[in-house]
């Protein structure tokens, strides 16, 4: 990419004035150089069935162009138009709740052939409109794409052949491997298979769950081929994938495997919403930028992020360029908002963009125009920023489903799930300033790294497991916690004691696992204080087999057992993590293991973050962000330029950022 984009969604649709000009002069002066349109607007693009009226987009990109603007141009395939619904109604997806009553975005079956040819129509007028104008730089596939619950009949009949594929038309294999004997569930015939919404099998749920997923692929494919046909080679297709939602952004997608679906994509995107004020902590942000930065090895684009956002979210000051920052610092080409103004009607008017209900300048918008200055000046130095990480998590969408139908327990009366876990080791690895990229099951590139961490991989196929296994034994470390290597990948469980083939390179077995009770564990390797040595939710009495115990635990019928081993496997090693410990513990456990692969975890930590890159001129840069309310001092770093304030610093030079501050540093 030739330079940063910086901007937010425009949608003329929505305004309750004309003020198109005013709002371009208003982008003008933040800064702003792309906005992207027409993605949710599909019953005014086509308010009948055949009658399309592509004026506001037209109209938009007029004004763009003009000004020097680029456009995104979205896909408006995810919200579908009344008149669809009233003549077609089977477009709404049935789910496990029954069909689907139109209101809503996304309620619609992506597999339905009805809603395919009406979606394929308005994709083609839309491309007619957009692809030859100079402004469009790119497009947008739908809009955080997913299945959407959809199991109505036509997604059952797609599962049927498609498990008749899997098990070559074997019913005695699908009955043996999914253990469907099980309270009678055995399927003797093909024309018996029943309705998969009410199965409490796990395995043949988590089967549909992966199924329903592979949907997605297929939809983001098609949609991708179609706009393949018009697009010229210098504009690119993205889609703007999402994260499990806590209220926020959070963790692994549940029902999107990103890694299959950013396939079709020239550049992956991503949507990252974050808590901010006090609980600003750039830990979302950067989970989000780190996992999307490996989804294609490569920069990306973050299509929305908020200004405003919710009431609770109305940043404090510095806040807004902090998170700026924070989103370039993981490899992003861009920083766009989620929405250039506040809605005024319909369910998200209570959501905050760049300018209020009243579309004046405010603060928050005083430092966009700010964040624009800086990016305008500073761009050539800071796009297309690369990573070289020794550090990985392998995560599974697999593992992930399997959790949900086995939970792992809880914890101050709340689910401990499977996103627990990963964002438990991701959150203290950002703490200390360790950065990582992320793996999937499916990838070849564990030998370019010097440490990979599987956090509670439940489900995984033998062949995966074996290539941890030599992995480590040719030189890798490896950290493996509780509820790993549990089940082959059809959530079958092994029958072999447990962890199964990773006992190999981990070299500890166990038999029994149990809810921790009054349990700690012992402190002479990691340290740390009785409260911060609990063990939490889940344990595994492990047995070594070789492997030296690292920390036993404390309890008087528990204690004969280890909690954490490592062990020498080949030329590498492996530490092996038997329960849940607190955040603290973790975090010592981590760096023990950092200090083994030769990791640097940096002498700066949270709320100093620390991230680093080489930009294109094959300079390094450093991006030091406050994440805290105080000055924060630091003076360990090389020589070099601080961009944002054009100064040039000698080696270990103090430098202090102000309360949610930021400083770049540029150094050869």
């Amino acid at each position: 990419m030739e330079h940063l984009l910086y901007g937010a969604a425009y949608y003329e649709e929505y305004l309750p004035v004309d003020r198109l000009e005013q709002d371009v002069e208003m982008m003008k002066a933040a800064g702003i150089n792309v906005v992207r349109i027409a993605e949710s607007t599909w019953s005014t693009c086509e308010p009948q069935d055949g009658v399309f009226d592509f004026s506001h987009v037209e109209r938009v990109m007029d004004a763009m162009e003009k000004a020097g603007i680029s456009v995104i141009v979205g896909t408006p395939t995810y919200a579908v138009p009344t008149w669809m619904v009233k003549s077609y109604p089977e477009v709404l997806a049935t789910t496990k709740q029954g069909r689907g009553i139109y209101g809503p975005r996304q309620i619609m079956d992506i597999t339905n052939p009805v809603y395919l040819f009406y979606a394929e129509r308005v994709i083609r007028k839309l491309m007619e409109h957009t692809a030859h104008r100079p402004c469009v730089i790119g497009f947008q596939l739908d809009n955080e794409t997913k299945y959407y619950g959809t199991a109505g009949k036509n997604v059952q009949e797609g599962f049927v052949k498609y498990l008749r594929e899997k098990f070559h038309n074997d019913l005695d294999a699908l009955n043996h491997e999914f253990g469907l004997d099980y309270w009678s569930n055995r399927i003797n015939a093909w024309e018996d298979f029943p309705d998969v919404r009410g199965t409490i099998n796990g395995s043949l749920g988590a089967e549909f769950e992966k199924y329903q997923r592979t949907l997605v692929d297929r939809f983001l494919v098609w949609q991708a081929q179609i706009v393949g046909e018009y697009r010229r080679d210098d504009q690119f297709v993205t889609q703007n994938f999402d994260f499990d939602w806590r209220g926020h952004s959070y963790g692994v997608q549940s029902c999107v495997n990103h890694f299959h679906a950013a396939r079709p994509l020239t550049i992956a995107g991503v949507d990252i919403y974050h808590p901010t004020q006090d609980a600003l902590t750039g830990a979302e942000i950067a989970f989000g930028g780190d996992m999307t930065r490996s989804l294609k090895r490569d920069n990306y684009l973050v299509l929305e992020t908020e200004a405003q956002g919710f009431p609770e979210w109305l940043p404090y000051p510095g806040q807004l360029r902090l998170q700026a920052y924070s989103h370039l610092a993981s490899g992003a080409n861009s920083v766009m908002y989620w929405h250039w103004h506040s809605l005024h009607n319909a369910i998200e008017t209570y959501w905050k963009g760049l300018l209020s209900h009243d579309f004046e300048e405010n603060a928050t918008y005083r430092e966009a125009k700010q964040i624009g200055r800086e990016l305008a000046e500073h761009s050539s130095h800071l796009v297309n920023l690369k990573k070289r990480n020794r550090t990985a998590i392998l995560v599974s969408n697999e593992a992930l489903t399997a959790l949900n139908w086995f939970p792992i327990g809880t914890k101050d009366g709340a689910d401990v799930t499977y996103n627990d876990i990963v964002r438990w080791i991701y959150d203290a690895l950002y703490r200390m300033n360790i950065e990582c990229d992320f793996l999937w099951p499916e990838s070849t590139e564990l030998d370019e790294y010097s440490w990979i961490i599987v956090p509670a991989l439940y489900a995984a196929p033998d062949e995966l497991l074996h290539r941890l296994n030599q992995y480590v034994e040719q030189g890798g470390h490896l950290l493996a916690t509780f509820k790993t290597a549990f089940t082959n990948e059809n959530l079958k469980v092994s029958h072999r004691r447990q962890p199964h083939i990773l006992k190999d390179c981990l070299g500890v077995t166990y038999q029994q696992f149990t809810r921790p009770q009054n349990v700690t564990i012992s402190g002479e390797t990691f340290g740390g204080s009785v409260e911060e040595r609990r063990a939490e939710v889940f344990m595994e009495l492990l047995q070594p087999q070789g492997a030296a115990v690292l920390a036993s635990y404390e309890h008087p019928a528990w204690n004969p057992y280890a909690a954490v081993t490592e062990n020498t496997y080949g030329k590498g090693s492996a530490v092996y993590v038997g329960c849940k410990t607190t955040d603290e513990m973790m975090t010592r456990i981590l760096r023990y293991c950092a200090e083994k692969a030769e990791i640097p975890a940096g002498e700066i930590a949270y709320p100093v973050i620390v991230r680093k890159g080489k930009n294109q001129y094959g300079r390094e840069i450093c991006y030091y962000l406050n994440y805290s309310s105080e000055i924060q001092k630091i003076a360990l770093h090389p020589a070099g330029t601080e961009l944002l304030g054009g100064t040039e610093l000698r080696e270990n030079e103090p430098v202090e950022l102000e309360p949610w501050g930021v400083a770049v540093l540029e150094y050869d």
